[in-house]
């Protein structure tokens, strides 16, 4: 019984982290998580951002 429960608790876990992924995906977001901030102005690794998005303080 036990284990059901972990593998729905884990089921739930990755299933909102798929849907995160995708909805950010659709915005445009480059790099998901990305701790710069920049939507669509990230180069792929996320320390190259750009910083022309109008995030940044």
């Amino acid at each position: 019984m036990a284990s059901i429960i972990v593998l729905v608790i884990v089921g739930i876990i990755v299933g909102a982290a798929t849907l995160y992924i995708f909805k950010e995906r659709k915005k445009g977001i480059k790099c998901i998580g990305c701790p710069e901030g920049c939507g669509g102005g990230c180069s792929g690794n996320c320390s190259g951002c750009n910083h022309n998005c109008g995030q940044h303080n």
